[in-house]
């Protein structure tokens, strides 16, 4: 909700933009009847030609993602997608690199897998 907040107040500052964090966020979270919810802010992300890296590379669905940065608890058991790059489209050709750190590597400092980036400019 604040993301979206946020966006409606400052959406013409959303040119050659890259956006990073935890949104505490995905598709299987929304709700009919709220008007704030994640594909609402993928949508209108998408109107401004801002897309999720992770999306972009994987070809995978918003809800459907196959690869969790996050594990609640740091139990294996409980993944989700939470954890985003958004470029604008001026950055998608010089995207070169996307990565999520292996989950053994990172669940002892925690609950997060870190997500790297390299964009040529």
């Amino acid at each position: 909700g604040q993301f979206w907040k946020y966006f409606q107040i400052n959406h013409s500052n959303f040119n050659n933009i890259i956006i990073a964090g935890d949104l505490n966020s995905n598709a299987i979270w929304d709700q009919w009847d709220r008007w704030w919810n994640h594909t609402d802010v993928i949508n209108s992300l998408s109107i401004k030609g801002i897309k999720s890296v992770y999306h972009l590379v994987k070809n995978e669905s918003q809800g459907k993602e196959t690869i969790p940065t996050f594990y609640l608890q740091r139990k294996l058991e409980k993944p989700y997608h939470i954890d985003y790059f958004f470029i604008s489209d001026n950055f998608q050709d010089k995207l070169q690199k996307f990565e999520i750190k292996e989950e053994n590597e990172w669940l002892e400092v925690s609950d997060h897998r870190p997500l790297f980036m390299d964009i040529s400019i």
